[in-house]
């Protein structure tokens, strides 16, 4: 039998924003995403790509063509789930003889709708079952940009599909490329206020305001030298975090100088390892790869806050 997992807004958000060559979102098999509100609610927006959940005779009906062991993430939600408990709920068939001696309603407990059908579906799967934390409610308040009212997606709108840059830090730094840090609905979306630009290329926002950018330019190739400059990034993106800017730091493709540069800021700024920061930047961004000379950069970098080194380079994940 399957786990039933809570998923985090922000998790949900880096699923629908992951890309090989285009969006993973065109892969049949990538993610399932079921809405068990009402008709009425899904008609008036829901998540993109979402599907109902059909509900006949309370028998919920699973959507046709799902093959849930095929489905890399299976996420379903409700309106506000909170917990993956039962909840109190006030029954609406009261007891009379209790009644008449309390006056009250009789408490009930109650799974909320996504985990009621998610405790259905891990009986019918080997993949975990993720429960989306808080809802449509919750997360259309936080991507609001998400929202849609389009039911049928064809494979070529997939395709064409745009994802925003990942979110590393929830909220206040997020990892993209370039044509993302042109792009002027995703900066208007995300509420963009500073750049780390690690590229030759330039950008319109931002420019010749040194307060909001830092511009590091170097090539992409095994024999560019970040290092000197991690320390100037970790104070940039220090000082923003406290003026409450929320910060894109981006590079050409965006997989590999600019993933080394968060990683490098996650290892000073929560005095991680390589490893750790290595590991959480990679679930928030699949295709991130820093190449072989940065890799070996971030290992001096570890050195240098912690005074040795702790990660295992000539580990394949590396």
């Amino acid at each position: 039998m399957a786990e039933l997992l809570f998923c985090e807004p922000t998790e949900l958000y880096n699923i629908l924003n992951q890309v090989s060559k285009l969006s993973r979102l065109s892969e049949p098999n990538y993610l399932c995403l079921l809405d068990v509100r009402t008709k009425r609610e899904y008609d008036e927006s829901h998540v993109i790509t979402a599907r109902r959940v059909k509900k006949k005779e309370d028998q919920y009906l699973i959507p046709e063509s799902v093959e849930l062991d095929c489905v890399r993430y299976c996420i379903v939600y409700d309106s506000n789930t909170r917990t993956l408990e039962l909840c109190m709920r006030c029954s609406e068939e009261e007891d009379e003889d209790d009644d008449k001696k309390s006056g009250q309603h009789i408490p009930e407990l109650l799974p909320g709708p996504a985990v009621e059908f998610g405790k259905i579906l891990i009986h019918l799967t080997r993949q975990p079952v993720y429960i989306l934390r808080g809802g449509y409610e919750y997360f259309s308040g936080l991507y609001h940009f998400f929202r849609t009212q389009k039911i049928i997606w064809m494979p070529q709108e997939l395709d064409a599909f745009q994802p925003y840059p990942v979110e590393i830090m929830p909220g206040r730094i997020f990892l993209g490329n370039l044509s993302q840090a042109c792009n002027r609905k995703m900066h208007k979306d995300l509420k963009i206020k500073a750049h780390v630009n690690i590229s030759m290329e330039t950008t319109p926002y931002f420019k010749g305001n040194e307060d909001k950018l830092l511009h590091i330019k170097i090539e992409d190739s095994l024999h560019a030298s970040l290092l000197p400059f991690f320390r100037h990034i970790c104070h940039f993106m220090e000082l923003h975090l406290q003026l409450s800017s929320v910060i894109l730091v981006f590079s050409t493709q965006g997989i590999s100088r600019s993933s080394a540069a968060v990683m490098a800021f996650l290892m000073h700024h929560n005095g991680e390892t390589l490893k750790r920061s290595w590991a959480h930047v990679k679930k928030c961004k699949n295709n991130m790869h820093p190449n072989r000379g940065l890799v070996s950069q971030l290992l001096e970098w570890e050195k240098i806050i912690h005074g040795d080194y702790i990660t295992d380079i000539m580990d394949p994940v590396y």
